[in-house]
Protein backbone atom coordinates (compact mmCIF):
# COMPACT_ATOMS: atom_id res chain seq x y z
CA UNK A 1 0.00 0.00 0.00
CA UNK A 2 1.74 3.11 -1.26
CA UNK A 3 2.01 6.02 1.12
CA UNK A 4 0.99 8.58 -1.45
CA UNK A 5 -2.16 6.64 -2.29
CA UNK A 6 -3.41 6.29 1.30
CA UNK A 7 -6.10 8.98 0.93
CA UNK A 8 -7.33 7.03 -2.08
CA UNK A 9 -7.22 3.41 -0.91
CA UNK A 10 -8.08 1.13 -3.74
CA UNK A 11 -11.27 -0.90 -3.40
CA UNK A 12 -9.30 -3.97 -4.54
CA UNK A 13 -6.97 -3.57 -1.55
CA UNK A 14 -9.92 -3.50 0.85
CA UNK A 15 -11.42 -6.54 -0.82
CA UNK A 16 -8.11 -8.34 -0.54
CA UNK A 17 -7.84 -7.46 3.17
CA UNK A 18 -11.43 -8.57 3.76
CA UNK A 19 -10.77 -11.88 2.01
CA UNK A 20 -7.67 -12.54 4.11
CA UNK A 21 -9.62 -11.86 7.32
CA UNK A 22 -12.37 -14.20 6.15
CA UNK A 23 -9.76 -16.89 5.47
CA UNK A 24 -8.43 -16.49 8.99
CA UNK A 25 -11.82 -17.16 10.54
CA UNK A 26 -12.59 -20.15 8.34
CA UNK A 27 -9.32 -22.00 8.89
CA UNK A 28 -9.99 -25.52 10.14
CA UNK A 29 -7.32 -25.67 12.84
CA UNK A 30 -5.15 -23.45 14.99
CA UNK A 31 -2.09 -24.25 12.87
CA UNK A 32 -3.99 -23.31 9.70
CA UNK A 33 -5.19 -20.08 11.33
CA UNK A 34 -1.67 -19.05 12.36
CA UNK A 35 -0.28 -19.74 8.92
CA UNK A 36 -3.16 -17.83 7.30
CA UNK A 37 -2.36 -14.84 9.56
CA UNK A 38 1.28 -14.83 8.47
CA UNK A 39 0.50 -15.25 4.78
CA UNK A 40 -2.26 -12.66 4.96
CA UNK A 41 0.18 -10.01 6.17
CA UNK A 42 2.38 -10.72 3.17
CA UNK A 43 -0.49 -10.85 0.69
CA UNK A 44 -2.70 -7.98 1.89
CA UNK A 45 -0.54 -5.52 3.81
CA UNK A 46 2.49 -5.22 1.55
CA UNK A 47 5.23 -6.76 3.74
CA UNK A 48 7.74 -9.28 2.48
CA UNK A 49 8.13 -11.09 5.86
CA UNK A 50 5.63 -11.87 8.59
CA UNK A 51 6.03 -13.92 11.76
CA UNK A 52 3.42 -15.05 14.34
CA UNK A 53 4.81 -15.44 17.88
CA UNK A 54 2.26 -17.34 19.98
CA UNK A 55 2.10 -17.21 23.80
CA UNK A 56 2.55 -20.68 25.29
CA UNK A 57 0.87 -21.91 28.51
CA UNK A 58 4.13 -21.20 30.40
CA UNK A 59 4.07 -17.55 29.24
CA UNK A 60 6.97 -17.66 26.78
CA UNK A 61 6.38 -17.03 23.07
CA UNK A 62 7.09 -19.52 20.31
CA UNK A 63 7.46 -18.82 16.58
CA UNK A 64 4.34 -20.61 15.38
CA UNK A 65 4.06 -19.43 11.76
CA UNK A 66 6.26 -17.63 9.21
CA UNK A 67 5.67 -16.37 5.67
CA UNK A 68 7.73 -14.69 2.95
CA UNK A 69 11.13 -16.43 3.19
CA UNK A 70 11.49 -20.25 3.28
CA UNK A 71 15.06 -20.01 4.59
CA UNK A 72 14.04 -17.80 7.50
CA UNK A 73 10.99 -19.97 8.14
CA UNK A 74 13.14 -23.09 8.43
CA UNK A 75 15.60 -21.30 10.70
CA UNK A 76 13.35 -19.79 13.35
CA UNK A 77 9.98 -21.62 13.27
CA UNK A 78 9.48 -23.45 16.57
CA UNK A 79 12.08 -21.40 18.47
CA UNK A 80 11.09 -19.77 21.76
CA UNK A 81 11.63 -16.31 23.16
CA UNK A 82 11.24 -15.61 26.86
CA UNK A 83 8.32 -13.55 28.12
CA UNK A 84 10.76 -11.23 29.86
CA UNK A 85 12.53 -10.38 26.59
CA UNK A 86 9.24 -9.80 24.80
CA UNK A 87 7.93 -7.51 27.53
CA UNK A 88 11.15 -5.52 27.23
CA UNK A 89 10.62 -5.11 23.47
CA UNK A 90 6.97 -4.13 23.80
CA UNK A 91 7.88 -1.55 26.40
CA UNK A 92 10.41 0.41 24.34
CA UNK A 93 10.47 2.27 21.00
CA UNK A 94 7.63 4.27 19.51
CA UNK A 95 4.00 3.36 20.17
CA UNK A 96 1.73 3.81 17.17
CA UNK A 97 -1.56 3.08 18.88
CA UNK A 98 -1.26 -0.59 19.79
CA UNK A 99 1.70 -1.05 17.43
CA UNK A 100 5.30 -0.89 18.67
CA UNK A 101 8.01 0.42 16.29
CA UNK A 102 11.67 0.11 17.34
CA UNK A 103 13.97 2.00 14.94
CA UNK A 104 17.39 0.63 14.08
CA UNK A 105 18.96 3.40 16.14
CA UNK A 106 17.51 1.83 19.32
CA UNK A 107 17.07 -1.78 18.35
CA UNK A 108 20.73 -2.68 18.38
CA UNK A 109 20.40 -3.37 22.14
CA UNK A 110 18.13 -6.27 21.25
CA UNK A 111 20.56 -8.06 18.98
CA UNK A 112 21.74 -10.42 21.71
CA UNK A 113 18.44 -11.25 23.53
CA UNK A 114 16.78 -14.66 23.17
CA UNK A 115 13.92 -13.63 20.88
CA UNK A 116 14.22 -15.46 17.50
CA UNK A 117 14.77 -12.87 14.72
CA UNK A 118 15.73 -12.55 11.04
CA UNK A 119 17.34 -9.38 9.68
CA UNK A 120 20.12 -8.16 7.43
CA UNK A 121 22.39 -5.15 7.56
CA UNK A 122 21.89 -2.30 5.17
CA UNK A 123 22.91 1.27 4.38
CA UNK A 124 21.67 4.19 6.41
CA UNK A 125 18.28 5.57 5.30
CA UNK A 126 18.46 8.22 2.59
CA UNK A 127 15.26 9.93 3.65
CA UNK A 128 13.28 10.28 6.85
CA UNK A 129 10.65 7.51 6.43
CA UNK A 130 12.84 4.97 4.64
CA UNK A 131 12.75 1.44 6.16
CA UNK A 132 16.05 0.15 7.53
CA UNK A 133 16.72 -3.63 7.64
CA UNK A 134 17.27 -3.40 11.42
CA UNK A 135 13.94 -1.63 12.07
CA UNK A 136 11.37 -3.68 13.99
CA UNK A 137 7.58 -3.38 13.93
CA UNK A 138 5.39 -5.44 16.28
CA UNK A 139 1.60 -5.74 16.44
CA UNK A 140 0.59 -7.27 19.80
CA UNK A 141 -2.50 -9.48 19.66
CA UNK A 142 -4.89 -9.57 22.59
CA UNK A 143 -7.74 -11.91 23.31
CA UNK A 144 -11.08 -10.07 23.27
CA UNK A 145 -11.83 -8.65 26.70
CA UNK A 146 -15.13 -8.73 28.59
CA UNK A 147 -16.45 -5.75 26.62
CA UNK A 148 -14.95 -6.89 23.34
CA UNK A 149 -12.05 -4.44 23.57
CA UNK A 150 -8.64 -5.71 22.55
CA UNK A 151 -6.93 -3.58 25.17
CA UNK A 152 -8.87 -5.28 27.93
CA UNK A 153 -7.82 -8.78 26.94
CA UNK A 154 -4.86 -11.02 27.61
CA UNK A 155 -1.79 -11.02 25.37
CA UNK A 156 -1.97 -14.13 23.18
CA UNK A 157 0.76 -13.36 20.67
CA UNK A 158 2.81 -10.83 18.73
CA UNK A 159 2.71 -10.28 14.98
CA UNK A 160 6.15 -9.24 13.61
CA UNK A 161 6.45 -7.67 10.14
CA UNK A 162 9.51 -6.65 8.10
CA UNK A 163 10.57 -5.24 4.70
CA UNK A 164 7.67 -3.15 3.42
CA UNK A 165 7.61 -3.57 -0.36
CA UNK A 166 7.68 0.16 -0.95
CA UNK A 167 10.74 0.41 1.34
CA UNK A 168 9.10 2.94 3.63
CA UNK A 169 7.68 2.96 7.13
CA UNK A 170 3.89 2.53 7.01
CA UNK A 171 1.77 5.65 7.02
CA UNK A 172 -1.49 6.24 8.86
CA UNK A 173 -3.49 3.86 6.63
CA UNK A 174 -0.82 1.15 6.76
CA UNK A 175 -0.61 1.38 10.54
CA UNK A 176 -4.40 1.29 10.93
CA UNK A 177 -4.62 -1.68 8.56
CA UNK A 178 -1.92 -3.60 10.47
CA UNK A 179 -3.54 -2.80 13.80
CA UNK A 180 -6.96 -3.83 12.52
CA UNK A 181 -5.45 -6.99 11.05
CA UNK A 182 -3.79 -7.86 14.38
CA UNK A 183 -7.10 -7.33 16.15
CA UNK A 184 -8.93 -9.65 13.75
CA UNK A 185 -6.08 -12.16 13.86
CA UNK A 186 -6.36 -12.24 17.67
CA UNK A 187 -10.07 -13.03 17.38
CA UNK A 188 -9.36 -15.75 14.83
CA UNK A 189 -6.59 -17.24 17.00
CA UNK A 190 -8.83 -17.12 20.10
CA UNK A 191 -11.64 -18.81 18.18
CA UNK A 192 -9.26 -21.42 16.81
CA UNK A 193 -7.96 -22.10 20.31
CA UNK A 194 -11.50 -22.32 21.59
CA UNK A 195 -12.40 -24.77 18.84
CA UNK A 196 -9.29 -26.80 19.58
CA UNK A 197 -10.07 -26.82 23.31
CA UNK A 198 -13.66 -27.78 22.57
CA UNK A 199 -12.52 -30.55 20.27
CA UNK A 200 -10.12 -31.82 22.92
CA UNK A 201 -12.86 -31.54 25.51
CA UNK A 202 -15.27 -33.41 23.25
CA UNK A 203 -12.70 -36.11 22.61
CA UNK A 204 -11.99 -36.33 26.34
CA UNK A 205 -15.73 -36.35 27.10
CA UNK A 206 -16.31 -39.05 24.54
CA UNK A 207 -13.52 -41.13 26.04
CA UNK A 208 -14.96 -40.58 29.50
CA UNK A 209 -18.39 -41.51 28.21
CA UNK A 210 -16.96 -44.62 26.61
CA UNK A 211 -15.18 -45.47 29.84
CA UNK A 212 -18.39 -44.79 31.78
CA UNK A 213 -20.41 -46.96 29.40
CA UNK A 214 -17.80 -49.68 29.69
CA UNK A 215 -17.87 -49.33 33.47
CA UNK A 216 -21.66 -49.41 33.53
CA UNK A 217 -21.69 -52.45 31.30
CA UNK A 218 -19.09 -54.10 33.48
CA UNK A 219 -21.17 -53.32 36.57
CA UNK A 220 -24.34 -54.54 34.85
CA UNK A 221 -22.75 -57.84 33.93
CA UNK A 222 -21.18 -58.21 37.38
CA UNK A 223 -24.56 -57.39 38.94
CA UNK A 224 -26.70 -59.55 36.69
CA UNK A 225 -24.43 -62.59 36.56
CA UNK A 226 -23.13 -62.53 40.13
CA UNK A 227 -23.45 -66.01 41.68
CA UNK A 228 -24.96 -64.53 44.85
CA UNK A 229 -27.91 -62.20 45.25
CA UNK A 230 -27.63 -58.45 44.71
CA UNK A 231 -30.14 -55.63 44.97
CA UNK A 232 -30.25 -51.85 44.56
CA UNK A 233 -32.62 -49.91 46.82
CA UNK A 234 -33.58 -46.28 47.23
CA UNK A 235 -31.85 -44.35 49.99
CA UNK A 236 -33.63 -41.44 51.65
CA UNK A 237 -36.96 -39.87 50.84
CA UNK A 238 -40.45 -41.29 51.10
CA UNK A 239 -39.46 -44.49 49.29
CA UNK A 240 -36.39 -45.21 51.43
CA UNK A 241 -35.48 -48.88 51.29
CA UNK A 242 -37.69 -49.74 48.31
CA UNK A 243 -36.03 -52.30 46.07
CA UNK A 244 -35.34 -50.90 42.61
CA UNK A 245 -33.43 -53.71 40.97
CA UNK A 246 -32.48 -57.30 41.70
CA UNK A 247 -30.36 -59.84 39.91
CA UNK A 248 -31.35 -63.36 38.87
CA UNK A 249 -29.52 -65.01 41.76
CA UNK A 250 -31.60 -63.14 44.37
CA UNK A 251 -34.84 -63.81 42.48
CA UNK A 252 -34.02 -67.52 42.36
CA UNK A 253 -33.04 -67.55 46.04
CA UNK A 254 -36.37 -66.07 47.15
CA UNK A 255 -38.47 -67.64 44.38
CA UNK A 256 -39.84 -64.23 43.38
CA UNK A 257 -39.76 -62.60 39.92
CA UNK A 258 -37.92 -59.29 39.49
CA UNK A 259 -41.17 -57.44 38.80
CA UNK A 260 -42.58 -58.61 42.14
CA UNK A 261 -39.38 -57.76 44.03
CA UNK A 262 -39.78 -54.10 43.06
CA UNK A 263 -42.92 -53.93 45.21
CA UNK A 264 -40.99 -54.69 48.39
CA UNK A 265 -38.28 -53.40 50.66
CA UNK A 266 -36.10 -55.72 52.73
CA UNK A 267 -38.14 -54.83 55.81
CA UNK A 268 -41.18 -56.36 54.05
CA UNK A 269 -39.31 -59.61 53.41
CA UNK A 270 -37.40 -60.11 56.65
CA UNK A 271 -38.57 -62.57 59.31
CA UNK A 272 -40.53 -60.76 62.07
CA UNK A 273 -38.00 -61.87 64.68
CA UNK A 274 -35.16 -60.32 62.64
CA UNK A 275 -36.65 -56.85 62.12
CA UNK A 276 -34.56 -55.48 64.98
CA UNK A 277 -31.39 -56.91 63.43
CA UNK A 278 -32.22 -55.25 60.11
CA UNK A 279 -32.91 -51.87 61.73
CA UNK A 280 -29.63 -52.01 63.65
CA UNK A 281 -27.70 -52.68 60.45
CA UNK A 282 -25.76 -49.64 59.28
CA UNK A 283 -26.48 -48.52 55.72
CA UNK A 284 -22.82 -47.80 55.03
CA UNK A 285 -20.82 -50.96 55.30
CA UNK A 286 -23.44 -52.64 57.46
CA UNK A 287 -23.60 -56.42 57.82
CA UNK A 288 -26.33 -58.62 59.22
CA UNK A 289 -27.36 -62.25 59.30
CA UNK A 290 -31.13 -62.71 59.14
CA UNK A 291 -33.93 -64.61 57.46
CA UNK A 292 -35.72 -63.52 54.28
CA UNK A 293 -39.09 -64.82 53.19
CA UNK A 294 -39.49 -66.96 50.11
CA UNK A 295 -42.54 -66.91 47.91
CA UNK A 296 -43.66 -70.30 49.31
CA UNK A 297 -43.79 -68.89 52.85
CA UNK A 298 -40.55 -70.44 54.08
CA UNK A 299 -37.51 -68.47 55.18
CA UNK A 300 -33.87 -68.68 54.19
CA UNK A 301 -30.89 -67.52 56.24
CA UNK A 302 -28.84 -64.88 54.40
CA UNK A 303 -25.94 -62.56 55.08
CA UNK A 304 -26.62 -58.93 54.05
CA UNK A 305 -23.76 -56.55 53.28
CA UNK A 306 -24.58 -52.94 52.42
CA UNK A 307 -22.68 -50.21 50.61
CA UNK A 308 -23.73 -46.78 49.40
CA UNK A 309 -23.27 -45.72 45.77
CA UNK A 310 -23.93 -42.26 44.30
CA UNK A 311 -25.42 -41.66 40.87
CA UNK A 312 -23.29 -38.51 40.48
CA UNK A 313 -21.15 -36.24 42.61
CA UNK A 314 -24.20 -34.53 44.11
CA UNK A 315 -26.84 -36.85 42.74
CA UNK A 316 -29.10 -39.33 44.53
CA UNK A 317 -27.55 -42.08 46.61
CA UNK A 318 -28.56 -45.72 46.42
CA UNK A 319 -28.03 -48.72 48.64
CA UNK A 320 -26.26 -51.68 47.04
CA UNK A 321 -26.97 -54.82 49.03
CA UNK A 322 -25.12 -58.10 48.59
CA UNK A 323 -27.18 -61.11 49.70
CA UNK A 324 -25.37 -64.37 50.37
CA UNK A 325 -27.15 -67.63 51.05
CA UNK A 326 -25.89 -68.98 54.41
CA UNK A 327 -28.68 -71.50 54.98
CA UNK A 328 -26.31 -74.46 54.96
CA UNK A 329 -23.87 -72.79 57.36
CA UNK A 330 -26.68 -71.76 59.70
CA UNK A 331 -28.07 -75.29 59.63
CA UNK A 332 -24.66 -76.65 60.61
CA UNK A 333 -24.33 -74.04 63.34
CA UNK A 334 -27.77 -74.89 64.71
CA UNK A 335 -26.94 -78.58 64.53
CA UNK A 336 -23.71 -78.00 66.43
CA UNK A 337 -25.50 -75.85 68.99
CA UNK A 338 -28.20 -78.51 69.32
CA UNK A 339 -25.63 -81.24 69.78
CA UNK A 340 -23.89 -79.22 72.44
CA UNK A 341 -27.10 -78.69 74.39
CA UNK A 342 -29.02 -81.91 73.67
CA UNK A 343 -28.62 -85.58 74.29
CA UNK A 344 -27.50 -87.39 71.14
CA UNK A 345 -29.58 -90.52 71.84
CA UNK A 346 -32.97 -89.12 72.87
CA UNK A 347 -32.77 -85.59 71.45
CA UNK A 348 -33.75 -84.16 74.84
CA UNK A 349 -31.93 -81.23 76.45
CA UNK A 350 -28.82 -82.50 78.20
CA UNK A 351 -27.50 -81.82 81.68
CA UNK A 352 -25.78 -78.56 80.73
CA UNK A 353 -28.89 -77.20 79.00
CA UNK A 354 -31.05 -78.25 81.93
CA UNK A 355 -28.86 -76.36 84.39
CA UNK A 356 -28.81 -73.33 82.09
CA UNK A 357 -32.60 -73.18 81.87
CA UNK A 358 -32.98 -73.70 85.59
CA UNK A 359 -30.38 -71.07 86.47
CA UNK A 360 -32.05 -68.54 84.18
CA UNK A 361 -35.21 -68.91 86.31
CA UNK A 362 -33.47 -68.24 89.63
CA UNK A 363 -31.76 -65.27 91.20
CA UNK A 364 -28.98 -65.82 93.70
CA UNK A 365 -30.23 -64.04 96.79
CA UNK A 366 -32.69 -64.71 99.53
CA UNK A 367 -36.14 -64.17 98.08
CA UNK A 368 -38.61 -61.89 99.89
CA UNK A 369 -41.99 -63.29 100.62
CA UNK A 370 -44.13 -63.04 97.54
CA UNK A 371 -47.13 -65.26 98.07
CA UNK A 372 -49.49 -65.97 95.26
CA UNK A 373 -49.27 -67.24 91.72
CA UNK A 374 -45.84 -67.09 90.08
CA UNK A 375 -46.20 -65.26 86.77
CA UNK A 376 -44.00 -65.18 83.67
CA UNK A 377 -40.76 -63.21 84.04
CA UNK A 378 -37.81 -61.80 82.14
CA UNK A 379 -35.13 -64.48 82.40
CA UNK A 380 -32.32 -61.95 82.03
CA UNK A 381 -33.12 -60.42 85.41
CA UNK A 382 -32.96 -63.82 87.08
CA UNK A 383 -29.57 -64.78 85.70
CA UNK A 384 -26.86 -65.17 88.41
CA UNK A 385 -24.42 -63.07 86.41
CA UNK A 386 -26.92 -60.22 86.30
CA UNK A 387 -27.54 -60.58 90.02
CA UNK A 388 -23.83 -60.23 90.71
CA UNK A 389 -23.52 -56.88 88.92
CA UNK A 390 -27.05 -55.53 89.17
CA UNK A 391 -26.37 -53.17 92.09
CA UNK A 392 -23.14 -51.81 90.58
CA UNK A 393 -24.93 -49.73 87.90
CA UNK A 394 -25.04 -45.96 88.35
CA UNK A 395 -27.73 -44.34 86.23
CA UNK A 396 -26.77 -40.73 86.94
CA UNK A 397 -27.46 -37.99 89.42
CA UNK A 398 -31.02 -37.68 90.65
CA UNK A 399 -31.88 -41.32 89.97
CA UNK A 400 -33.45 -43.39 92.70
CA UNK A 401 -31.54 -46.50 93.84
CA UNK A 402 -32.10 -49.30 91.35
CA UNK A 403 -33.07 -52.80 92.46
CA UNK A 404 -31.81 -55.40 89.99
CA UNK A 405 -34.90 -57.52 90.72
CA UNK A 406 -37.59 -54.86 90.39
CA UNK A 407 -38.78 -56.61 87.21
CA UNK A 408 -38.07 -60.18 88.37
CA UNK A 409 -40.93 -62.35 89.68
CA UNK A 410 -39.23 -64.46 92.29
CA UNK A 411 -39.64 -68.21 92.15
CA UNK A 412 -41.29 -69.52 95.31
CA UNK A 413 -42.15 -73.02 96.53
CA UNK A 414 -45.25 -74.41 98.26
CA UNK A 415 -44.88 -74.37 102.03
CA UNK A 416 -44.90 -77.67 103.93
CA UNK A 417 -46.32 -80.98 102.75
CA UNK A 418 -49.86 -79.75 102.19
CA UNK A 419 -51.18 -77.84 99.19
CA UNK A 420 -51.54 -74.21 100.27
CA UNK A 421 -52.44 -72.97 96.78
CA UNK A 422 -48.96 -71.65 96.00
CA UNK A 423 -47.80 -72.28 92.46
CA UNK A 424 -44.11 -72.85 91.88
CA UNK A 425 -41.47 -74.38 89.65
CA UNK A 426 -41.67 -78.13 90.18
CA UNK A 427 -38.59 -80.23 89.46
CA UNK A 428 -39.41 -83.90 88.92
CA UNK A 429 -36.42 -86.21 89.14
CA UNK A 430 -37.13 -89.53 87.37
CA UNK A 431 -35.02 -92.67 87.72
CA UNK A 432 -35.94 -95.84 85.81
CA UNK A 433 -36.41 -99.07 87.77
CA UNK A 434 -35.24 -102.35 86.23
CA UNK A 435 -33.36 -100.69 83.39
CA UNK A 436 -29.99 -102.29 84.24
CA UNK A 437 -31.41 -105.79 83.91
CA UNK A 438 -32.64 -104.98 80.37
CA UNK A 439 -29.18 -103.88 79.39
CA UNK A 440 -27.62 -106.96 80.94
CA UNK A 441 -30.10 -109.44 79.44
CA UNK A 442 -30.82 -108.01 75.99
CA UNK A 443 -27.87 -105.71 75.27
CA UNK A 444 -27.31 -101.99 74.93
CA UNK A 445 -29.35 -101.69 71.73
CA UNK A 446 -32.41 -102.79 73.66
CA UNK A 447 -31.49 -100.40 76.47
CA UNK A 448 -31.14 -97.50 73.99
CA UNK A 449 -34.55 -98.31 72.51
CA UNK A 450 -36.07 -98.17 76.00
CA UNK A 451 -34.47 -94.80 76.74
CA UNK A 452 -35.70 -93.35 73.43
CA UNK A 453 -39.26 -94.54 74.06
CA UNK A 454 -39.26 -93.27 77.66
CA UNK A 455 -38.07 -89.87 76.42
CA UNK A 456 -40.92 -89.80 73.88
CA UNK A 457 -43.53 -90.72 76.49
CA UNK A 458 -42.25 -88.10 78.93
CA UNK A 459 -42.27 -85.39 76.23
CA UNK A 460 -45.82 -86.28 75.20
CA UNK A 461 -46.98 -86.28 78.81
CA UNK A 462 -45.98 -82.69 79.71
CA UNK A 463 -47.31 -79.30 78.65
CA UNK A 464 -45.89 -77.06 75.95
CA UNK A 465 -43.21 -74.95 77.59
CA UNK A 466 -42.22 -77.58 80.14
CA UNK A 467 -38.73 -79.02 79.89
CA UNK A 468 -37.90 -82.73 79.72
CA UNK A 469 -34.15 -83.38 79.95
CA UNK A 470 -31.96 -86.42 80.19
CA UNK A 471 -29.57 -85.94 83.09
CA UNK A 472 -27.53 -89.01 82.22
CA UNK A 473 -27.86 -92.82 82.16
CA UNK A 474 -31.48 -93.67 82.99
CA UNK A 475 -32.15 -90.40 84.86
CA UNK A 476 -34.56 -87.76 83.52
CA UNK A 477 -35.66 -84.41 84.90
CA UNK A 478 -38.87 -82.46 84.18
CA UNK A 479 -39.17 -78.69 84.84
CA UNK A 480 -42.82 -77.69 85.11
CA UNK A 481 -43.60 -74.09 86.07
CA UNK A 482 -46.81 -72.86 87.68
CA UNK A 483 -47.75 -76.09 89.51
CA UNK A 484 -49.09 -76.58 92.99
CA UNK A 485 -48.06 -79.50 95.14
CA UNK A 486 -51.08 -81.64 94.14
CA UNK A 487 -50.54 -80.77 90.47
CA UNK A 488 -46.94 -81.96 90.64
CA UNK A 489 -47.93 -85.23 92.32
CA UNK A 490 -50.65 -85.87 89.72
CA UNK A 491 -48.09 -85.22 86.95
CA UNK A 492 -45.64 -87.71 88.47
CA UNK A 493 -48.37 -90.38 88.65
CA UNK A 494 -49.43 -89.84 85.06
CA UNK A 495 -45.86 -90.00 83.78
CA UNK A 496 -45.14 -93.16 85.79
CA UNK A 497 -48.26 -94.82 84.35
CA UNK A 498 -47.07 -93.97 80.85
CA UNK A 499 -43.59 -95.34 81.45
CA UNK A 500 -44.65 -98.71 82.89
CA UNK A 501 -46.54 -99.66 79.71
CA UNK A 502 -44.73 -102.39 77.67
CA UNK A 503 -41.99 -101.19 75.32
CA UNK A 504 -40.92 -102.96 72.11
CA UNK A 505 -37.15 -103.39 72.11
CA UNK A 506 -35.19 -105.69 69.82
CA UNK A 507 -38.31 -107.63 68.82
CA UNK A 508 -39.59 -108.25 72.34
CA UNK A 509 -41.77 -106.47 74.87
CA UNK A 510 -40.00 -105.22 78.00
CA UNK A 511 -41.15 -103.17 80.95
CA UNK A 512 -39.46 -100.69 83.24
CA UNK A 513 -40.69 -98.86 86.29
CA UNK A 514 -39.98 -95.29 87.38
CA UNK A 515 -39.36 -93.55 90.67
CA UNK A 516 -40.11 -89.79 90.89
CA UNK A 517 -38.85 -87.29 93.37
CA UNK A 518 -40.47 -83.86 93.42
CA UNK A 519 -38.33 -80.88 94.35
CA UNK A 520 -39.15 -77.19 94.28
CA UNK A 521 -37.00 -74.40 92.96
CA UNK A 522 -36.95 -70.99 94.57
CA UNK A 523 -34.72 -67.94 94.34
CA UNK A 524 -31.66 -68.13 96.51
CA UNK A 525 -30.93 -71.73 95.45
CA UNK A 526 -28.48 -72.84 92.79
CA UNK A 527 -29.45 -75.24 90.03
CA UNK A 528 -27.36 -78.00 91.60
CA UNK A 529 -29.08 -77.47 94.93
CA UNK A 530 -32.51 -77.78 93.31
CA UNK A 531 -31.51 -80.96 91.45
CA UNK A 532 -29.95 -82.45 94.57
CA UNK A 533 -33.15 -81.82 96.53
CA UNK A 534 -35.28 -83.55 93.88
CA UNK A 535 -32.78 -86.43 93.65
CA UNK A 536 -32.93 -86.99 97.38
CA UNK A 537 -36.72 -87.05 97.34
CA UNK A 538 -36.60 -89.55 94.46
CA UNK A 539 -34.46 -91.93 96.53
CA UNK A 540 -36.82 -91.53 99.49
CA UNK A 541 -39.70 -92.46 97.21
CA UNK A 542 -37.78 -95.39 95.69
CA UNK A 543 -36.85 -96.86 99.10
CA UNK A 544 -40.39 -96.48 100.36
CA UNK A 545 -41.74 -98.92 97.79
CA UNK A 546 -41.16 -102.71 97.95
CA UNK A 547 -38.53 -103.81 95.50
CA UNK A 548 -40.78 -106.28 93.76
CA UNK A 549 -43.32 -103.53 93.02
CA UNK A 550 -40.97 -100.83 91.80
CA UNK A 551 -41.04 -101.89 88.18
CA UNK A 552 -44.82 -102.14 88.07
CA UNK A 553 -45.10 -98.83 89.85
Amino acid sequence: METESEPYVRLASLRQLHQVMADMNTARSLADTLQTVAEGVVAALGYELACVNLVRPDGDLVVAAFAGNPAAEALITGRVGSRESWERRLGMGEHWGDLVFIPHTEGWVLDDDDVPQWYTDGPAPRFEDEWHPADRLFAPMYAPGPQGSAACGELIGVLSVDRPRNGRRPGAWGREALQMYAFQAAIAISNARLRANMQRALVRLEREQQALRASEESFRQAFEYAPSGMAIAEMGGDQHGRILRTNDALCRLLGRPASAMRRYSFSDLVHPEDIGTLLRTSAEGGRAELRLGRRDGTYVWVSLRNSVVADAADGPRFLLTHVEDIEERKRRELQLAHRASHDSLTGLPNSAELRSRLSARLCQRAAPAHPGIVESHDAAYGHPAFDAIGHAFDFGAGTEPFDAYDHHVHTVAPDGDHDDGTKGLAVLFCDLDGFKSINDRFGHNAGDAVLIEVARRLSNGVRDGDTVARLGGDEFVILADGLGRADAQDLAVRLRNEIIQPIRAEGRAVRVGASFGIGWAHCGMTADEVLKSADERMYVEKRSRPKQHRRAG
